[in-house]
């Protein structure tokens, strides 16, 4: 029996930073705008993660500057029972898109970057502010705010039944 694909995924390193604080900003959006869509499930996982771990400090803080709360996240490892669930599969940069094709035998349709749906000519990688400074995580989030209405609108043309 298939396992219905219904969650939208996001995926970066370690799943402490930008994956968490993209899962929050997606679910939030849907929350209030969804029009169908908030029945998704919204996700996030790291390539590399260690199991367990907090949103770093300064994704907590640069989200609680937003309104939202990632502070009871805890960072899980993406495995290929959560890819099997996955509509789409967002990643930060492409040696992340490169390492889920080279891992994952079974992929969604959609595995996309993140910023993949914005006009052609902007930057497409979303760096990883881990180690950096707090303007670093600030200006992660922001890159990542501004794809949010564009998303939704990839969603809703390409996932509406």
């Amino acid at each position: 029996m298939a396992v219905e694909r219904d969650t939208v995924t996001f995926v970066c390193t370690g799943n402490t930073c930008r994956s968490p604080m993209a899962e929050a900003l997606l679910r939030a959006t849907l929350v209030k705008r969804g029009q169908g869509l908030e029945r998704l499930n919204v996700a996030s996982f790291g390539l590399a993660a260690e199991s367990g771990l907090p949103a770093s400090t300064n994704s907590v803080k640069a989200m609680q500057r937003i309104g939202l709360d990632v502070s009871g996240h805890q960072s899980r490892l993406l495995t290929q029972a959560d890819v099997d669930r996955s509509i789409v599969i967002f990643g930060m940069t492409e040696s992340h898109l490169a390492a889920l094709h080279s891992r994952f035998d079974v992929l969604p349709d959609f595995v996309l970057l993140l910023r993949d749906v914005l006009p052609t000519n902007v930057a497409r990688d979303i760096p990883d502010p881990f180690g950096g400074g707090y303007r670093d995580y600030e200006e992660c989030r922001d890159s990542m705010v501004e794809a949010i209405p564009a998303m939704v609108e990839f969603l809703r043309q390409n996932l509406s039944r």
